[in-house]
């Protein structure tokens, strides 16, 4: 409860939350949060994860945390939204397999939504996919990430991965020189649903890839797509492995006080949502001469994809949108080196003054409809 209403003054800046909301059907089976960081800039979007979390505790914690991000995410990607998020409680597999995902649920779900009257747009996240924001709209007006014949974007993904792509480039930029990963030893933990478009990008390059993923089929595609592809025997042997750039693209607090002491890459950059693990880390990371492109700025791909099939999806626009991370990743380096701050404070300070900058217009009373 003090996270949610903790002031900005007497927390983190950032860490107030505007709105928690616990949804809960039990015919269904339906438990979910849906957390509203910032409306500053507009509508809260952000995806919906389905998670098998250990406790109540853990998951709205997690809601809170991503919610946070995409606010920070969508204030540097430059769009006119907030920052939300949403976690369901359960297994992400289809009931008919053994786990909680069902059609009742997720139409229960998309009903909370729509009662929130658009303060917050919803999209696929860890456990939901295309298929299921088509099952969620037909309950709900505020859904993004739908299928192509349904209107929507599809899988975002694949901007997601670009994005990050990007981000990796401008990494290489700021540390070697120039903006290409040839030749570089990259891992990439989690090669699941944005990783293995990573690692095509990757490839494509002509970078040395190195993968591990906690499944088995996860790997087992890469190895088909791509031979060429090492493969660590888990996360821990990854991160000691002879690395120039780690790419964390699997759940949250990937870098914490064990990871950063024991890894070799010069370049951390990768598509995992909130990766430090606490605060403090992103200092650790500096001492350590290592550079940290913060996730949620290269992350942001997905989220321009899923926000541009407001107007109307047209990829090409979204994927020119998505291809300004390498100059808004860039930008944040020079002015993290100007300033004597790690990357990820420089991060926070951009996101928070256009934030407070374009919030701040709300106060100027508007009359009538605005044209469009």
């Amino acid at each position: 409860m003090h996270r949610i209403f903790a002031s900005e003054t007497a927390a983190a800046p950032g860490d107030s939350h505007e709105q928690v909301v616990l949804c809960h059907d039990r015919d269904s089976g339906l438990k979910a949060v849906i957390a509203i960081h910032s409306t500053a800039l507009g509508p809260a979007l952000g995806g919906t994860r389905f998670h098998p979390y250990a406790s109540e505790e853990e998951a709205v914690q997690d809601a809170l945390n991503l919610a946070r991000g995409m606010s920070y995410k969508n204030a540097l990607a430059g769009l006119d939204l907030g920052g939300g998020k949403a976690v369901i409680i359960g297994d992400p597999a289809p009931r008919a397999e053994g786990g909680d995902k069902s059609e009742a649920l997720l139409r229960s779900y998309g009903r909370f939504v729509q009662s929130l009257g658009g303060r917050y747009v919803t999209a696929c996240d860890v456990g939901t996919y295309v298929a299921d924001m088509d099952v969620v709209a037909r309950e709900c007006d505020y859904v993004t990430g739908r299928s192509p014949e349904n209107g929507g974007a599809g899988d975002s993904s694949v901007l997601t991965a670009f994005g990050v792509f990007q981000g990796m480039r401008a990494s290489a930029q700021h540390r070697w020189g120039a903006p290409s990963l040839e030749g570089r030893r990259v891992g990439v933990a989690g090669v699941g649903k944005v990783g293995h478009y990573l690692v095509r990008h990757l490839v494509e390059e002509g970078a040395r890839v190195v993968v591990t993923d906690v499944r088995e089929d996860a790997v087992n595609r890469i190895r088909a797509a791509h031979p060429e592809v090492e493969v660590a025997a888990d996360a821990d042997a990854l991160i000691r492995a002879d690395l120039d750039v780690y790419a964390p693209c699997a759940l949250g607090g990937a870098l914490d006080d064990t990871t950063v002491p024991a890894l070799t890459a010069g370049i951390v950059c990768g598509a995992a949502n909130n990766q430090l693990a606490h605060p403090g880390v992103e200092k650790d990371l500096a001492d350590r001469g290592i550079l940290y492109a913060p996730d949620y700025v290269v992350n942001a791909g997905g989220v321009i994809q899923v926000a541009d099939e407001i107007q109307g999806f047209v990829f090409e626009r979204a994927r020119a949108k998505a291809a300004k991370i390498f100059d808004t990743t860039l930008e944040i380096f020079d002015r993290a080196r100007a300033d004597g701050v790690p990357p990820a404070v420089s991060a926070d300070r951009l996101a928070e003054r256009r934030m407070a900058d374009v919030g701040r217009l709300r106060s100027i009373l508007l009359t009538g409809p605005r044209k469009q």
